[in-house]
């Protein structure tokens, strides 16, 4: 009963990530983007017969041009539905805003302002499905008390493991999250393209160990957050993608093709942690299986590789038992 609201939810979420992606159409006039971004609550959200030409790519595009579709089902949920999803759109659109006009060419200024994108784009994503989780009558208050820290910890795992992976690709699009304060105490020059050279190899891998031991720290929060779960089919939504995050973070550890390629798990891999994240003991079992292993792979000459173990020790210490 909750999957038109989490559909619409998302297709409005995607609608915003597209107009905020697409560095072609509004490439002259950003002032438009802007405000597409910070209205889109009131004018494409609810508007009948809305569409927007011309901008994304693919099925996105599509979305964009028969956005009307999506306006009529999202009239037809209830009432605390759309107010929660408009509630959160509005707030990811201004979020989203803010950072049009930045020159991000080079990554953003620093942690804070990474884990404030973050937040826009992925945190305000779990605290909507947080409350529409306890709305609907699924999850309990207590899922809805916690859904503006432990939900936007779980967002912020998910948002910061794409981030890492995505290096490349978000570098030649000139527009990446890497922050600043962070690659360069790494990098020997002024550009955050120097890592994809192979002299700047190890200078590269002790950065992304950096950044990939940033997002564990969020792991904690994500696990708790997901055992005040009571909804198998709510656990399942919520747990597969950071079972996923976790895998990919192993599969990025300390891997040079990063700077070279997109770094993915393996489909069988994935196949399995679908079919396995069951319960909270599936859950935990992965979790302690990824963070061994990368616990295994710490370069002893690694300058965060005392923080590394910390926080991989701390998430096997959490799952042991029930793993």
């Amino acid at each position: 009963s909750l999957c038109m609201d989490v559909l619409i939810f998302y297709l409005a979420l995607r609608a915003l990530d597209t107009i905020e992606d697409d560095m072609v159409a509004f490439k002259d006039t950003p002032e438009v983007k802007i405000a597409h971004l910070q209205s889109f609550y009131r004018t494409g959200l609810v508007t009948d017969g809305w569409s927007m030409q011309g901008v994304g790519e693919g099925d996105e595009k599509v979305l964009l041009e028969q956005y009307s579709r999506c306006v009529s089902v999202f009239k037809s949920l209830s009432v605390g539905s759309q107010e929660i999803i408009s509630d959160i759109t509005m707030r990811m659109g201004a979020g989203m805003a803010s950072y049009v006009e930045q020159d991000l060419g080079q990554g953003c200024v620093d942690v804070e302002a990474y884990n404030l994108y973050c937040h826009y784009v992925a945190g305000l994503v779990g605290e909507g499905l947080s409350r529409l989780f306890t709305s609907s009558g699924y999850e309990t208050d207590r899922v809805a008390a916690v859904s503006r820290t432990l939900a936007n910890t779980m967002g912020l795992f998910l948002q910061k493991t794409n981030i890492i992976r995505d290096y490349l690709e978000d570098y030649v699009d000139g527009r990446t999250f890497w922050p600043q304060s962070v690659w360069k105490t790494y990098a020997l020059t002024s550009d955050l393209g120097e890592f994809a050279h192979p002299h700047a190899r190890e200078r590269a891998l002790a950065c992304l160990n950096h950044l990939i031991t940033d997002a564990l720290q969020c792991a904690q929060g994500a696990l708790e957050y997901m055992s005040l779960l009571q909804t198998e089919e709510v656990f399942r939504f919520c747990a597969i993608p950071q079972v996923m995050a976790i895998a990919t973070l192993a599969e990025l550890y300390d891997n040079p093709m990063v700077f070279s390629g997109v770094v993915k798990i393996r489909k069988g891999m994935a196949a399995q942690l679908l079919l396995d994240t069951k319960s909270m003991g599936g859950l935990h079992k992965w979790f302690n299986i990824f963070a061994r292993q990368i616990l295994k792979r710490v370069p002893p000459s690694d300058p965060n590789a005392a923080k590394t173990r910390k926080v991989c020790e701390e998430i096997i210490a959490l799952t042991d038992r029930n793993a």
